[in-house]
């Protein structure tokens, strides 16, 4: 049976059990009775009376039908109100903004993409991005009172305390911008700020729901390489919110090293399977991707084209895509083996154009590795969430705030 979260029948934390009740009936699709929920709860009957009353006069969720299960009075059954409240999500990446906007069963309603502004002016940052958040809410038709907040996924390193991006690798020009608070200020929502690969791994977590792993991996695949963690259903986020850094992790690169043989030479993976690198090295195998990329918007218009050689079948492309996953694979054992995780998802902008060869090298590389240590099944997929995935877990850090039963200050309005 499931695991559900347990309530408390003190009156002091009746919003912590408002989210326990909206949560249990989040996670079942078919709806559940007032009965099915104390059970599942712990509440008490009239705490979750008095609960479903809110949550009915909120507009959260609505009596849908009843049902007759053995003798008595037929239950009447509670569904969750999907278009009742919405999160917006932002990923800032070093070629484009993009903003999605999720109902509350986390389905994506509405998204649109900026050109990354460069961050020698805050304030144009700001603007830029608080207007694309309005002009995607106001073109989906929702009400902003609907509007539970707009979660951020960034390029680490980021101060979450100050809501701060600090100075991203890959973005050299983005230092010390105040994005949570500013963008707070010039939208009027509740601003969330998270490292774009814990947005990713908090939102496969909330969408997969039920079904959701207690511990694993997500491999996040973007500009840089990085893994995300869940253990116990809890995202590792590290002392400053910055852990996932996994591209210094050494592996065989195996041909991807660059030597004339390419063979035990060790490096890093996240220099080994760059997008900019792979395009190079398609390149000058014979791959013709539109001449040779000069920065972030022609890698990706040449990675674009890789992708639609590896779909054709080049048998080049589809070469580069299994060696990069068995890299990026080589790497994973060791993450696997530290923490004995029985599951590694592969995600992230850059890919779901190499995932139909490389995801299978991938997974050749994880569970018939000679050091791979745990004898358990390693269950090695990819998400369904496929390029916007970080936009839509940044979403879904407010749906989670809003959603997840915390004994905390609650995003929902009345």
């Amino acid at each position: 049976m499931a695991e559900h979260r347990r309530g408390a029948n003190l009156p002091s934390i009746g919003g912590f059990n408002r989210t326990v009740v909206l949560d249990a009936v989040r996670r079942s699709p078919d709806g559940l009775s007032r009965v099915e929920l104390a059970s599942r709860t712990g509440l008490s009957a009239q705490t979750v009376s008095n609960v479903t009353r809110f949550l009915i006069e909120a507009g959260m969720i609505a009596e849908s039908g009843t049902v007759v299960s053995g003798r008595g009075k037929p239950r009447t059954i509670l569904r969750l109100e999907a278009g009742s409240r919405y999160a917006v999500g932002v990923h800032v990446d070093p070629a484009v903004v993009t903003y999605v906007l999720l109902d509350l069963a986390g389905t994506v309603v509405a998204s649109s993409t900026t050109s990354t502004p460069t961050a020698d002016d805050p304030s144009e940052v700001v603007r830029t991005i608080a207007t694309a958040v309005d002009d995607l809410v106001a073109g989906a038709r929702v009400d902003v009172d609907a509007v539970l907040g707009v979660g951020i996924a960034s390029p680490g390193p980021i101060d979450v305390d100050a809501g701060v991006v600090l100075d991203p690798p890959f973005l050299p020009r983005w230092r010390d911008v105040p994005l949570r608070d500013a963008l707070a200020e010039a939208t009027g929502y509740p601003v969330l700020l998270e490292k774009d690969v814990t947005a990713a791994v908090i939102g496969e977590m909330f969408l997969a729901g039920e079904s959701s792993a207690r511990n694993f991996a997500f491999v996040y695949f973007g500009t840089g390489f990085g893994v995300g963690l869940v253990v116990d259903h809890e995202p590792v986020r590290g002392v400053g919110s910055n852990a996932g850094d996994a591209g210094h992790i050494m592996v065989d690169q195996g041909s991807l090293a660059g030597t004339p043989d390419g063979e035990g030479t060790r490096g890093e993976v996240g220099a080994a399977v760059a997008p900019d690198r792979l395009v190079h090295v398609a390149q000058a195998r014979g791959l013709a991707l539109g001449g040779a990329p000069a920065g972030v918007a022609a890698v990706d218009r040449a990675w674009d084209a890789l992708g639609a050689a590896i779909e054709a079948g080049n048998p080049v492309a589809r070469g580069l895509a299994a060696e990069a996953g068995t890299v990026m694979g080589n790497a994973v054992v060791l993450i696997v083996n530290l923490l004995d995780i029985d599951r590694v998802v592969f995600g992230g902008p850059f890919w779901s154009r190499i995932a139909s060869a490389a995801l299978p090298a991938a997974r050749e590389a994880i569970v018939g590795s000679p050091l791979l240590v745990p004898k358990h099944p390693v269950v090695v997929t990819e998400s369904d969430r496929g390029a916007d995935v970080a936009a839509v877990g940044a979403a879904c850090l407010v749906l989670d705030a809003a959603l997840s039963p915390r004994a905390s200050t609650l995003l929902i309005r009345r």
